[in-house]
């Protein structure tokens, strides 16, 4: 089974950006990190991933009052960033899933 870098850098863009609050970004990438571990486990399907990549993506969806309470959102930067953190994942994980769809629940 593969393991992710420990070094890996989660959501790059965001964190160097002071307009996003580093505890909210935290809380984006505990929602990515979930995804890791799942994929870490290595027993899955496409189905199963597509699934734990709504999941993820839903969740990031119900951060977006918290981010706007504290004066951000979930934004040009924020998607780019979150797009490309994912997108680095699945190909890490040799995941032929394309971005769009990946997080095609977003309505950020």
């Amino acid at each position: 089974m593969k393991k992710l870098d420990a070094n890996f850098t989660y959501l790059k863009d965001m964190y160097i950006d002071g307009y996003f609050p580093d505890f909210l970004v935290d809380k984006v990438k505990e929602q990515i990190a979930s995804l890791v571990s799942f994929l870490e486990s290595g027993t899955y399907t496409n189905d199963d991933i597509q699934a734990k990549l709504d999941e993820m993506t839903l969740a990031i969806n119900d951060l977006q009052e918290e981010f706007e309470e504290n004066e951000s959102e979930i934004e040009t930067v924020a998607r780019d960033s979150i797009g490309t953190t994912v997108e680095e994942i699945l190909q890490f994980f040799e995941i032929d899933i394309d971005i769009e769809t990946a997080i095609g629940e977003r309505d950020w």
